[in-house]
């Protein structure tokens, strides 16, 4: 799949599930119950134990395109390419790490960088990233998006870190195009509660259709 279809199915969907797991075992039943919430772009964190390997798997089951798989907490360019071996069709950071966006815009691999500050934002830009990743978005809110939007309206962004059900919508009517979802999302993992992450996945989508009209 082309990086801008990658890019376009992640804005269409407006939702990415950000898959911290304790074993690959989990991370695969999470993944498994977000796709049957309807979310299109799956985020395997390289804090995930064999995180390469989980990819890998994610990618062979789904190599059709029925889901996008990507690889998250990458930090760095080595890791990256290892995910992009592995089958990731994107690559989410943290921070920036210019090497790392260079590697992925060579083999046409979106990249989404991490930048809070308005500096941050516009350096990612300029070193090309394809989305900037607003983390830790709890640290100011939806108000953060309106705010960088404000003198960089053509700025992509995804906030990461503080969206949750309840805010969801005022992420994505504050300008956001897609939003990262972690905990909030899959908190039920710990419990052996797969189908409450397969609800809330539906209903985070639902939201977020209707903070777009």
């Amino acid at each position: 799949m082309l990086k801008e279809q990658v890019i376009s199915r992640i804005k269409d969907c407006g939702l990415v599930a950000v898959v911290r797991a304790e074993s690959p075992e989990q991370a695969e039943k999470i993944t498994e119950a977000c796709i049957a919430g309807g979310v299109a772009a799956i985020e395997i964190t390289f804090t995930v134990p064999g995180a390469d390997e989980v990819i890998r798997r994610l990618a062979s089951r789904y190599k059709s395109g029925e889901i996008i798989i990507g690889a998250g907490t990458v930090l760095d360019p080595e890791t990256a390419r290892t995910a992009i071996l592995a089958g990731a069709q994107y690559v989410v950071s943290p921070c920036l790490n210019v090497d790392t966006v260079k590697l992925c815009n060579r083999y046409r691999v979106a990249c989404m960088p991490g930048a809070m500050t308005l500096k941050e934002v516009v350096e990612c830009m300029e070193a090309g990233a394809d989305i900037v990743k607003i983390f830790p978005g709890e640290l100011f809110g939806p108000s953060i998006i309106k705010a960088i939007k404000g003198p960089i309206p053509y700025a992509q962004l995804m906030p990461t870190g503080g969206v949750n059900i309840d805010n969801v919508a005022d992420w994505i009517k504050a300008g956001a195009v897609a939003v990262g979802v972690g905990s909030s999302l899959t908190a039920g993992a710990k419990k052996g509660d797969y189908e409450s992450i397969t609800a809330l996945a539906r209903e985070f989508i639902s939201r977020i259709k209707e903070a777009r009209k």
